[in-house]
């Protein structure tokens, strides 16, 4: 028994196998001429291997080659045949490729009856539907598709909202999709991701206001027609947050924060959004909303906190910042603290605090006292404790301390070696080493914290990295390095006039020295905390007329827009600066900005957009 398996194993081998080999070898050689695009070639072998081989993909082969070959009867003839074959529940997509062969050939009235007969033919079933809807649009047949699914409704299948909505994307009836959508998210509300995802992606909200408006017209639509449902007013708080109608957003968050007895996430995150885009008013809203909770929420220490620091970064965002406002807020920091109590919820508002005393107040000491009183707060997380040495650890460079600043942020590093903390302590270190002088040193942690994250790291780190790169490593005078990083901690430390002072003294020692243009900048920032918008106006003209190829240019020519466009109003200037950097500056970090304010100032011209 043994024996005979083994000879019909041989016969096979010896026989069976090469008929094998060969059928592999024909095969192989009709899809590597398929491949080349020589479809003569590639149809002698087809032709005999589709006789024995009528897979999907061999008959793919067969009929595009035909089709490459304008060979219409014997394509037909395959079509035909194929058709004949096919289940019953496939046969409406098999005409769809009947359809498909006379619309190539320029045929339409029998892609027409081909197209009818596909409708007639479909079966019931979503999966039907589905498979059909779709052969249309791959042929870009939208119409027919949309009618696959209504003739699907009729048979009773429905659940098509999805689906239609996407189609009537395609087809640009976008009042039909945004209707099928929400009709979607009432059945099925754990679509809402999805939904927006796709709204954004078809109507493009951010440029094209008008389809915004249809978005906001059918949820007002929806909301009415199903007042039970909550999804409708997440949709309405999500598309004014879009439309950066943060004003209109917080209406129906609060809303649905009190339907839902919430307490109060949305607001936080909603107050979050409006405060990174500029709307404070909203921002202090929503914290107040939430703080108007009481100590019983849990984010109410949070939301009293960020009422301040709203307030804090409007008085800063101007140049110069509002000291007489500044003093105000830091005696509304210290009313809150008496109210609240020191303890662990109330540290970051310590440390906020803290950082008004003594970068603007001059009132260093204090505001180091009030660090190692939080510090020594019992049950203080390690986080927070860890964003308290930091600011702790500047407060010492400010105060000219800034050996106690290394130590503290050595301990950050220590503790939390792989953490966004730990990176952010690194990088004050490596700008103390650069402070004193240790230009090897700060470059080298800098260059250990771009390996370990790329993406964490801060811009500041990268611009110090290239600063030190670009004026130093290829420098053989130390000396210039040296007096520029010690003026950079004398503005640091809000000493303008011995920063200018040591400023002077390297250019005047060593004229057009390759700093020249960091130099120019920062006395062109320094002349703006002092209001004298002349002098930073020149400084900065200076870079964009001198050091047009340096990496500052941009950053001049975009503060000289600022100038004109918010301290001087002359509207005109500022919109030739910003186009300026649109177009000469594409790869700038500024081009956003420009681009939107540029936008701002011409939309009532009939200057065209860059």
């Amino acid at each position: 028994m043994k024996l005979f398996r083994t000879l019909i194993i041989i016969a096979f081998v010896t026989f069976g196998g090469a008929n094998f080999v060969s059928a592999q070898t024909d095969l192989e050689l009709a899809e590597f001429y398929y491949n080349e695009g020589s479809y003569e070639q590639a149809r002698l072998y087809l032709v005999e291997i589709y006789k024995k081989n009528k897979t999907n993909v061999v008959y793919q082969m067969y009929y595009q080659s035909l089709l490459a070959m304008d060979e219409f009867s014997e394509a037909e003839e395959l079509v035909k045949k194929r058709l004949k074959r096919t289940h019953r529940n496939s046969k409406s997509t098999a005409y769809v490729d009947l359809g498909s062969l006379y619309l190539h050939f320029g045929r339409p009235e029998l892609a027409i009856e081909a197209f009818d007969e596909a409708l007639d033919l479909l079966q019931p079933g979503k999966s039907q539907a589905i498979r059909l809807a779709n052969a249309f649009i791959k042929l870009d047949e939208l119409d027919m598709a949309y009618e696959t699914y209504r003739k699907a409704q009729s048979l009773g299948t429905t659940d098509f909202h999805y689906q239609f909505a996407n189609l009537q994307g395609m087809r640009r009836d976008y009042e039909g999709m945004v209707d099928s959508f929400l009709e979607l998210l009432h059945k099925t509300p754990s679509y809402l991701r999805t939904v927006q995802n796709s709204l954004n992606r078809n109507l493009r909200l951010q440029t094209e206001p008008e389809n915004g408006e249809i978005v906001r017209v059918g949820l007002l639509r929806a909301v009415k027609k199903y007042p039970n449902d909550v999804i409708f007013p997440e949709m309405l708080v999500w598309y004014f947050t879009q439309e950066k109608d943060f004003a209109s957003a917080f209406v129906h968050a609060r809303s649905l924060d009190l339907r839902l007895k919430e307490i109060g996430v949305r607001l936080m995150e909603l107050g979050n959004t409006a405060a990174a885009n500029d709307d404070l008013e909203t921002a202090m809203k929503c914290y107040g909303y939430v703080a108007s909770k009481g100590e019983s929420s849990p984010y109410f220490y949070t939301a009293r906190n960020e009422l301040l620091q709203v307030r804090f970064h409007a008085l800063t965002k101007e140049i110069p910042s509002d000291l007489i406002g500044l003093s105000e807020l830091e005696a509304d920091y210290a009313s809150s603290i008496r109210d609240l109590g020191i303890k662990p919820e109330t540290a970051i508002m310590l440390k906020n605090r803290a950082h008004i005393l003594a970068f603007y107040l001059d009132r260093g000491e204090e505001a180091m006292e009030i660090m190692e009183e939080t510090l020594a707060i019992p049950g203080l997380n390690s986080r927070v404790a860890a964003a308290c040495k930091l600011e702790l650890g500047d407060i010492y460079v400010f105060e000219d301390l800034v050996w106690d600043a290394s130590l503290l942020f050595s301990q950050i590093i220590l503790d939390f070696k792989d953490d966004p903390l730990g990176h952010e302590a690194k990088y004050r270190n490596a700008r103390i080493s650069y402070y004193t002088g240790d230009f090897t040193w700060a470059q080298t942690q800098l260059d250990a914290l771009k390996a370990s994250t790329s993406k964490l790291i801060s811009n500041d780190a990268i611009d110090l990295s290239l600063l030190i790169t670009d004026n130093f490593n290829l420098d053989t005078i130390f000396e210039p390095m040296q007096m520029f990083a010690r003026a950079d901690l004398l503005i640091m430390q809000r000493r303008y006039d011995e920063a200018v002072s040591t400023l002077d003294t390297l250019i005047k020692a060593w004229p057009g020295h390759a700093l020249e243009d960091e130099i120019l900048m920062i006395k062109g920032d320094i002349a703006l905390q002092k209001e004298e918008l002349d002098s930073a106006i020149s400084y900065f003209q200076e870079v964009v007329d001198l050091h047009f190829d340096d990496i500052t240019a941009d950053d001049a020519l975009y503060n000289l827009a600022l100038i004109y466009d918010s301290k001087l109003g002359n509207l005109e200037k500022a919109t030739e600066l910003y186009e300026r950097i649109i177009f000469e500056f594409s790869g700038s970090l500024h081009v956003i900005e420009a681009r939107k304010r540029y936008r701002e100032l011409t939309e009532n011209t009939d200057k065209p957009e860059p």
